[in-house]
């Protein structure tokens, strides 16, 4: 529970805008949402102008459509709202000059960072020789939302945001915040299925990163299994994580394993924002990182070539 109560807006309900606004009130916050269809909420606006302009939130989350977080985050950053998240990924195109507001603390929604599995991770290796990485992340996607027909959602679609290099970001996040900034990137990916849409379905990545030499990467839409693994080798331990079972292991022992709700690392990011100055959260700037690195590997597969990191120069 977060000790203070807070005016929050809510941009977009879709299922993780209902999850934000469900959580939050969770949290004992008091919450709006600006959703342009017509919902059966009490708090809700159709105008975010007019949301932005009555409500007068302390806390934003941009939770709508990938392809306009960009014109949502403008808006309300003109309005100087003093906290602000964007659900991953921050735009749907990489977009190097926004409009920046003293009084805005800008985070992006890469909650994975929030994993118990990582954070042990993290402080296990921060002194550590780091030698060799793979990651592995994979998905069925029309499994992904028992709900909605896969067919309907914007993950088939380039132009709303999708793919996986957009939807399973968070592997890029997280490798660039345990072994980053990424220095060098060779690429392989497209749409290889028959899955619908002509979003990538599949991108397998080599990465030179900063504290780590070599790090493979592999994501896709196709694995029935549904899985999430890490595997490091360093100068004294090798350590797998598997966050699908949270099961953490060193050297062939295990040391941690987790029941984690599936609502904790998302209540964990909002507590940090709100109460920490959002100081464990993914940055606008890292944010923009993991949108370099996208396009990137886009350009290196395509290219078939090594792309550097041009903002490092």
């Amino acid at each position: 529970m977060v000790t203070e109560t807070h005016t929050v807006l809510v941009c977009g309900f879709g299922s993780i805008g209902q999850r934000h606004v469900r959580i939050l009130r969770e949290m004992g916050q008091k919450v709006h949402v600006f959703s342009r269809r017509k919902l059966q909420e009490e708090e809700y606006y159709q105008n975010l102008e007019a949301a932005l302009s009555e409500v007068h939130p302390e806390y934003v989350v941009i939770a709508n459509e990938t392809s306009e977080h960009e014109s949502t985050l403008k808006k309300v950053l003109s309005f100087g709202v003093p906290k602000i998240l964007v659900e991953k990924p921050l735009f749907s195109t990489s977009v190097e000059n926004l409009p920046e507001n003293p009084k805005s603390q800008v985070c992006v929604a890469y909650n994975l960072r929030f994993h118990p599995l990582l954070q042990h991770l993290f402080s296990e290796i921060k002194e550590q020789s780091i030698i060799s990485v793979q990651v592995y992340v994979g998905q069925y996607l029309p499994d992904w939302r028992p709900q909605q027909d896969y067919r309907k959602s914007y993950s088939v679609s380039r132009v709303q945001g999708g793919g996986v290099l957009m939807d399973l970001s968070h592997e890029l996040d997280y490798i660039n915040w345990l072994f980053g900034p990424w220095q060098a990137i060779s690429a392989l990916g497209g749409h290889y299925s028959s899955l619908a849409g002509d979003s990538d379905d599949v991108f397998c990545m080599l990465l030179k990163m900063e504290r780590c030499p070599a790090v493979s990467l592999q994501m896709n839409y196709l694995d029935r299994y549904g899985r999430r693994e890490v595997l490091i080798n360093t100068d004294k331990h090798t350590y797998r994580l598997d966050l699908m079972k949270q099961e953490f292991t060193r050297d062939q022992e295990p040391v941690t394993s987790f029941s984690l709700e599936r609502d904790e690392t998302y209540r964990a990011q909002h507590r940090d924002i709100l109460e920490n100055h959002g100081k464990s959260c993914c940055s606008l700037q890292e944010s923009l990182d993991v949108l370099r690195m996208i396009d990137a590997a886009e350009k290196s597969a395509k290219a078939e070539s090594w792309q550097k990191n041009q903002a490092l120069r």
